[in-house]
């Protein structure tokens, strides 16, 4: 604005056309919607994405939904008939294609010389001898047990199919009447995709309710405690009411949906919105103290030309920083780029005209004491002396940072990926405690589908699979495999004598493999096979039930099954919800990086042309590096993960972190055009802008703070993260940056002309 009195000419016009666009801004707001579903967030051409449509294709496009019943002894009969008839009644239903417990799993044996396939469980046993008997049935079904049932009978499984068009809401509903209809002492827990779409949804509608007015009435309270006069916060304030206005209507309007990581956006605008307007209120009340002579109009005008320089150039930075995450592989993480860079944009244009032109409306308030007078308080008494051990000891100052990045950086060591999304719902969310038992009593809660497209009565292939199964087997990490291959030797089993050639075997024969197919289907029921092989027995389901803590233990069963299959000349097709959990960690990995060297690479450049030096670029950068690498660093030492929300930590952090530096830059190069040296420069700056900094970055943390009330365990890690990134740019900024100036004495700070205030 080349014209200082532009804002009073267009005062009544700036204050409408904001007031319209917030107004209008509204009703997109009323069809935003909700997306809780994880695979979505991937790009429709990724592996898993794509292996998971080809599976489909045959084998139906079904999910799993898993009940855990826990029990004393879940073969006690009152245990048993509660399975029996909350499984019967799941069979009746048409939401669920198939039903898998006690009562649908199937033994196959010989009886009187030809092979009978009945269920596990044919009747309920009512004394403690018949339970010892079936106990020892089951034991000697690998087909039960450990896979429906517990190996210490206290636990037992109710397995669900469903396609994916049925309603997640009507599916649960549905579960939860079944369960209360049948009601028992056994404890029962539920996991599945369906059911955690629900929750995360569920969650993600009350996250917004609780943590949006929160995070308002504190900001509030921040704002009136640092300014001590009302209209001095509902200026910031109203910027930050329009922003998250601005900003949530843009996810509609785009034709985007409300993802997991959407919580943040309206609390980001909390946090970030109200920066540009406690700059402009800070400054306005230091030179409403300073020069009680000026007007209003004189005021909003003087306080304008002086920060729209290094208010803008803060705001480009942080929407730099910020739209690094535009290179994030993650789709939400781009999207969450998008609408926040065009928040801040926003909230930016308000600061430096909405707030003037309303101030310059209203009278100039009342001039505080401690402004007027110099009374010394808390902030400034600690940043004088803070300046002070700057100048004193500068080199000693960077050695100090210097050791702690080291000791931060170690924690590199024990840094690592989350595997899964289970820590998307607390730990003992009943959704996670159905994990738990999956992982420590049954083959595991992670999953595998491995298809291949080959002739299933090929004795050669079929030995292949039951070599697959074996080797597998071998993993610690995998609890159960299963396969065409385990069937065909279950029917060996019951049509041959032990002492006979073909028991516990694959025939040698495309014919008699046929003829134990036939035969299983007319003993037994033909839909037993649809989960294994399709209808023309041209493809076929191996089935890896596995626990992994790490992805590195789900990266050496894929290894062994590409290297096994390569051998043979087979190209399997892996899918399952452990390939969308596996592509999406790498995909936070991956992101991860691309968006922090693009937010690095941009910010370094903005620098560099602000400031019209590299060196500008490379000082400034400091902070940044050090606060990432070493939160990172911490992440690892306090053994928390990279997950779908802390990988958007960097760009965030970059983004808020390099306004600190900025301010501190403006004022030292002020400072020294006004005829300062660098001792008193730097003792000047942190004793002046050092508490707009202060009260800016202690806003943001706070207004981060209020997702330690998240319902979700990633967001609040992600709040603590940010505010020990923050934390550590703040301290950066404040001390490493002027030791830095003060013992390199940068040319770019230097300028012989005056600048004026």
């Amino acid at each position: 604005m080349k014209d200082k009195k532009f804002i009073i000419k267009y005062r009544w016009h700036i204050v409408a056309v904001t007031l319209l666009l917030v107004g209008a801004s509204i009703f997109p707001l009323l069809n935003i919607r909700v997306n809780p579903d994880l695979e979505s967030y991937l790009h429709e051409d990724m592996p898993s994405r794509l292996n998971n449509l080809k599976i489909n294709d045959v084998f139906g496009n079904e999910e799993l939904l898993i009940l855990v019943f826990q029990a004393p002894d879940v073969l006690q009969e009152s245990t048993l008939t509660r399975i029996q008839n909350i499984s019967e009644a799941f069979s009746e239903s048409p939401d669920f294609k198939r039903v898998f417990s006690l009562f649908q799993v199937k033994d196959i044996r010989s009886e009187e010389g030809s092979m009978v396939v009945n269920p596990v469980v044919e009747f309920i046993p009512q004394t403690a001898e018949e339970r010892d008997e079936l106990r020892e049935s089951i034991r000697t079904n690998d087909l039960a047990y450990k896979i429906v049932v517990s190996e210490d009978f206290q636990s037992a499984v109710i397995i669900l199919t469903s396609e994916k068009t049925v309603q997640d809401e009507q599916q649960l509903l549905l579960v939860h009447q079944i369960l209360d209809e049948y009601p028992g002492e056994e404890k029962v827990c539920i996991t599945g995709n369906s059911y955690l779409r629900v929750e995360t949804s569920e969650k993600i509608g009350q996250d917004l309710m609780v943590l949006l007015p929160l995070g308002l009435l504190l900001m509030f309270a921040i704002l009136y405690v640092s300014f001590r006069e009302l209209r001095s916060v509902l200026l910031p304030f109203s910027v930050v009411l329009f922003s998250i206005v601005i900003s949530l209507a843009l996810i509609p309007l785009f034709g985007w949906e409300l993802s997991l990581i959407g919580v943040l956006l309206p609390i980001m605008m909390i946090a970030i919105a109200n920066n540009y307007g406690v700059y402009f209120i800070a400054r306005y009340q230091d030179l409403r103290a300073s020069s009680p002579e000026l007007t209003s109009k004189e005021l909003a005008v003087e306080t304008s030309s002086y920060l729209v320089t290094p208010v803008l150039l803060c705001g480009l930075t942080t929407m730099v920083g910020i739209f690094g995450l535009v290179a994030h592989l993650f789709l939400p993480a781009r999207q969450l780029g998008v609408v926040t860079t065009l928040g801040i944009a926003f909230a930016l244009l308000v600061s430096l005209l909405f707030i003037p032109a309303v101030l310059s409306l209203l009278k100039k308030g009342k001039i505080h004491k401690d402004l007027q007078d110099g009374t010394q308080r808390f902030f400034p008494t600690l940043l004088e002396r803070m300046g002070q051990r700057i100048v004193q000891s500068p080199k000693r100052i960077v050695m100090g940072f210097s050791l702690f990045l080291i000791l931060s950086t170690l924690g590199f060591v024990f840094f690592k990926t989350a595997p899964d999304s289970n820590k998307v719902l607390p730990q003992n969310h009943q959704f996670n405690q159905a994990i738990a038992v999956m992982d420590q009593k049954f083959g595991g809660s992670k999953m595998f589908n491995v298809m291949f497209e080959e002739d299933v009565t090929d004795p050669e292939f079929l030995h292949n699979l039951d070599r697959y199964e074996q080797e597998l087997k071998k993993f610690p990490e995998v609890g159960s495999v299963t396969s065409i291959a385990s069937i065909i030797r279950k029917i060996s089993m019951a049509l041959n004598d032990p002492t006979e050639e073909g028991y516990d075997r694959i025939p040698d024969s495309r014919e008699a493999v046929a003829q134990y197919l036939e035969l299983y289907a007319m003993s037994g029921d033909p839909e037993d096979l649809e989960q294994l092989v399709d209808f023309d027995f041209a493809h076929t389901l191996l089935t890896v039930q596995f626990k992994a803590t790490r992805i590195s233990q789900i990266d050496r069963i894929l290894d062994a099954i590409y290297t096994m299959t390569e051998e043979d000349n087979l190209e399997p097709i892996i899918g399952g919800v452990s390939m969308t959990d596996k592509d999406i960690s790498q995909f936070v990995q991956t992101g991860q990086i691309y968006s922090l060297l693009l937010a690095f690479v941009a910010i370094l450049i903005l620098l560099s042309l602000i400031f019209k030096s590299v060196s500008a670029g490379l000082i400034g950068s400091i902070p940044l590096v050090f606060a990432v690498l070493c939160t990172f660093g911490l992440m690892g030492w306090l053994g928390i993960e990279l997950n779908i929300v802390t990988a958007l930590l960097s760009s965030i952090s970059i983004g808020l972190g390099v306004d600190f530096t900025i301010h501190i830059f403006w004022r030292i190069k002020w400072e020294l055009a006004n005829g300062n040296d660098y001792g008193r420069s730097i003792s000047a700056t942190l004793r002046t802008i050092g508490r707009g900094i202060i009260i800016n970055a202690s806003s943001v943390m706070l207004g981060f703070a209020v997702l330690f009330l998240s319902a979700f365990p990633l967001i609040r890690s992600f709040a603590f993260l940010i505010i020990i990134s923050l934390l550590l740019c703040l301290v950066s900024a404040l001390v490493l940056i002027p030791a830095l100036c003060y013992w390199i004495r940068p040319k770019f700070l230097e300028n012989t002309k005056p600048l004026k205030q």
